[in-house]
């Protein structure tokens, strides 16, 4: 059951999903809202510059029906008066034909915005396959634009019934008004008729834009297993960035074990814990910790501290105060000035010492630690195997 559900598309498509179909030119579109902005756009387009282009339009006929007789029978003559109406006819529909391919372009842009992907030339031989065209005739997708076909057809037959129901009157006595008169009505009620058919397509637009998003979004929709495989290719497998990590914590752990011989002293716990103090008076502000750790760590940083002939010191509380409260490098708490200094000022009497005798420092027997520093003594009522650890 839990493979079943890793293999059935319940996730939102990712943002990386979602640029990969668009750089291949896969976008939302809905080719009814671009069919009725370019209608409606014409309708418009006509009722504003109807006049003007009446205009033209008569005075073309005027002109054409006008030949004199040198024109009409001299060929070239004749096919320049036809190119001079031509002109004029294009150069007066101009404004409109610009108008209208504008606005063919920039429809389809409405929903699912500017796209241009090279992919789109690359030849799919695929589409030549019968069966899978076969395949698209019987499909879903199919079967809702036959359903908005039909719609749609339902819809321009009814607007046009009633449209025409309305207009009865005034188209039935156009045969007794003046030709002039009769023609500009035809012409308004052809356009106000063709608008109000556009206007209703607007309900199939309106239906239309929703559902190709929510079929796009349902088309784009990732599998958990899916989810799981991106994931891993984006942030990188868990195992490998766990690898990463097991190898940066052994790089700082050979690097921490490296200032190891640079250091003044180690104190220990003195079996699981052990912290490497340096301090250098001329440029340390005050003591810092090159190198901690616990249990086999602390057991490394002993040996290496022995190796390098790096006195080791007994004092668990200041062991365990340190280790809690500092990290590599950073300089010892304010608190621990004092019992650091008692620490640092025997080594260094013990460095005097062995290089030019004399009498020999007397070990500190008791070092001094603010409680609240130490994790053994807050951590006293927890139960004796805690404590037991940390001593």
């Amino acid at each position: 059951m839990a493979e079943d559900s890793d293999l059935e598309k319940t996730e939102q498509a990712s943002p990386k999903r979602l640029e990969k179909a668009r750089e291949d030119g896969d976008v939302p579109r809905s080719r009814e809202l671009a069919t009725v902005t370019v209608l409606f756009t014409t309708g418009i387009g006509l009722l504003a510059m109807g006049d003007h282009l009446n205009h033209a339009l008569k005075t073309a006929m005027t002109a054409g029906l006008k030949i004199d007789r040198a024109t009409a029978f001299d060929p070239m003559l004749l096919l320049i008066k036809i190119n001079d109406n031509l002109g004029s006819l294009l150069l007066a529909f101009a404004p409109l034909a610009l108008l209208i391919i504008s606005v063919a372009i920039a429809a389809p842009i409405l929903v699912g915005g500017w796209v241009f992907s090279s992919s789109a030339f690359v030849p799919q031989f695929s589409r030549l396959n019968p069966i899978n065209g076969i395949a698209n005739m019987i499909s879903k997708n199919a079967a809702i634009e036959l359903l908005k076909s039909i719609a749609k057809t339902l819809v321009v037959g009814i607007v046009a019934y009633i449209v025409i129901t309305h207009d009865i009157a005034p188209i039935l006595t156009l045969s007794s008004l003046p030709l002039k008169t009769s023609i500009s009505q035809v012409n308004e009620l052809m356009l106000m008729g063709f608008l109000s058919i556009v206007g209703a397509l607007v309900l199939i637009a309106a239906i239309d834009v929703p559902y190709q998003l929510y079929q796009y979004a349902s088309k784009l929709k990732m599998t958990k297993e899916e989810v799981r495989q991106e994931s891993k290719e984006s942030e990188g497998s868990p195992e490998i960035k766990a690898r990463i990590r097991q190898q940066q914590r052994e790089i700082a752990r050979r690097r921490m074990m490296s200032e190891i011989p640079k250091a003044d002293v180690v104190i220990t716990n003195p079996t699981h814990y052990a912290v490497a103090i340096k301090y250098q008076d001329q440029s340390m502000r005050a003591p810092i910790v090159v190198a901690k750790g616990a249990d086999a760590v602390a057991l490394k940083i002993r040996e290496i501290a022995a190796e390098n002939s790096i006195m080791l010191m007994e004092s668990p509380k200041l062991a365990r105060a340190i280790y809690a409260h500092t990290e590599l490098n950073d300089e010892i708490p304010e608190a621990l000035y004092a019992a650091v200094a008692e620490v640092l000022a025997y080594v260094f009497q013990m460095r005097i010492f062995k290089k030019e005798g004399g009498f020999r420092p007397e070990l500190p027997k008791t070092i001094a630690v603010p409680e609240a520093l130490d994790p053994h003594s807050l951590l006293a009522a927890s139960g004796p195997a805690i404590n037991e650890a940390l001593i």
